[in-house]
């Protein structure tokens, strides 16, 4: 007996937009498996946008009469206000957003809707909705990157010489400023904006009139529409515009390494928020409770930020393996190219605003980043910087000497600053009482003043800089 999904409800005998080719409708599963409107409802905006420019260029070619186009044009403008008030009823039976407004195109003006889809495939008309909604995420995206720069820019100014450990390993290495800190992130999301911007730069040719693969027989004017859409140009070869989605996992890898960015910074304010750092505080717009111990405070803000480049990454993934075995051109398959695009889109825009927000929200602890900062013997460097440059000792025999120093203030329990003269010259017997000077974190800070250095007076020209170059 046959499962009843393998038979076609009454309704769906013959779906008209296959025509006279097939005579029944798909079984139930297949249904199921067919139907993306729950997804590419998405592209509603793109999809009317796409169909009035396709509608003006039929006109203006004489392809279709004036007073359809008119009609087409209406109607197109009537279903994009129904579907922004919520009154649209989108239907699984119609498959796609593209049918769906059809349809309903259709019940509003009539046959003259079915000129609509003159020289045009969903092929081209898909693939252009999807460049048209991926060019509409790179620009919010790129705002969103913009602003936490800002954030990261403003705390950086505030804290151009608030002194910190900086680490290699998570072992306390340098001294640095947290302003200077704080602006490598900048650099890191400038890259990201870079790479969203080459990534807009190439999806922006327009596949619209490759119709399903060879192009038409119509005498459409591809360069009219694509200027109608914003594209700088029509894509050059048909067979690709309909079967490419680089412009996809292009905007999937920027937002996986934008991601990893962003995951990167959350991990740090999750170390710098415990007990066991203390560096900085978030208050309670940005932190959680404990349903069982009452004096907890969760960086939960950040640590979501952190799992979401999960999301991001297997998105990636997700699109390249469908893509990789694909032959020319369209293939089905490609219905699931939308999904990881919307779910990372998302992902990282709301990862972006709850990043802005724990920026600013931050409250560093200027005297424990201090503290931290003079242990772990910080400025050893500087004191075998000072062997060289005052002493003339060479940097490697100097780097030994060090060494030795540390494991001698090592062993009586004391910072280098705290060890007699006599003790450090029994070492290294160049060594004066000026060495001092060196061993004192703020001067080790202050004379690192190289160009990108964590010198305060190049914090504060680097975030300057950095204002000119991303915010301006």
């Amino acid at each position: 007996m046959p499962n009843r999904t393998d038979q076609p409800e009454p309704e769906d005998r013959a779906n008209t937009l296959w025509g006279g080719r097939f005579s029944g409708g798909p079984a139930a599963i297949m249904r199921r498996i067919n139907a993306s409107i729950a997804v590419d409802k998405r592209l509603y905006a793109e999809d009317i946008a796409g169909s009035l420019a396709h509608c003006a260029m039929l006109v203006a070619r004489g392809i279709i009469p004036p007073e359809d186009g008119a009609a087409i044009a209406r109607g197109l403008e009537q279903i994009r206000g129904e579907i922004e008030s919520g009154a649209f009823r989108f239907s699984a039976a119609n498959e796609d957003i593209h049918l769906n407004i059809e349809a309903r195109l259709a019940e509003l003006i009539g046959p003259a809707a079915g000129r609509l889809h003159t020289a045009r495939s969903r092929n081209d008309q898909v693939a252009t909705d999807f460049r048209l909604w991926v060019r509409g995420a790179i620009d919010r995206i790129d705002a969103a990157l913009c602003d936490v720069q800002a954030a990261l820019i403003g705390q950086a100014e505030a804290h151009a010489d608030t002194v910190m450990p900086g680490f290699t390993h998570l072992q306390i290495a340098q001294p640095v400023t947290l302003g200077h800190h704080l602006l490598a992130y900048v650099e890191m999301l400038g890259r990201d904006r870079s790479r969203f911007a080459d990534c807009r730069r190439r999806l922006n040719e327009c596949p619209l009139g490759a119709a399903a693969l060879a192009g038409t027989a119509f005498p459409i004017d591809r360069d009219m529409t694509a200027q109608a859409l914003g594209f700088e140009r029509p894509a050059a070869n048909s067979l690709d515009a309909v079967s490419d989605r680089d412009f996809a996992i292009e905007f999937l890898a920027a937002a996986a390494l934008a991601g990893t960015h962003l995951s990167r910074f959350a991990e740090e304010i999750v170390l710098w928020t415990s007990d066991a750092f203390g560096f900085v505080r978030l208050s309670d717009a940005f932190t959680t409770g404990s349903s069982m111990m009452p004096q907890k405070r969760n960086p939960d803000a950040a640590e979501l930020v952190r799992a979401k480049t999960g999301r991001l990454t297997g998105a990636l993934v997700a699109l390249l393996t469908v893509m990789k075995g694909l032959p020319l051109a369209y293939q089905k398959d490609m219905q699931e190219d939308k999904p990881p695009v919307f779910e990372a889109a998302d992902a990282l825009e709301l990862s972006l605003a709850a990043t802005a927000g724990v920026v600013r929200d931050m409250r560093p602890d200027r005297a424990r980043l201090a503290a931290a900062a003079a242990r772990g013997y910080s400025t050893a460097t500087d004191l075998a910087d000072w062997l060289v440059r005052v002493a003339g000792v060479p940097f490697r025999q100097a780097h030994h000497m060090t060494g030795e120093i540390v494991k001698r203030a090592e062993a009586t329990g004391c910072a280098l600053a705290e060890l007699p003269l006599a003790e450090l010259q029994a070492i290294a017997p160049a060594i004066t009482s000026d060495v001092y000077e060196a061993l004192i974190v703020e001067r080790s800070i202050a004379g690192r003043t190289s160009f990108g250095g964590t010198a305060p007076s190049r914090v504060r020209e680097a975030a300057a800089a950095a204002r000119r170059r991303f915010l301006a």
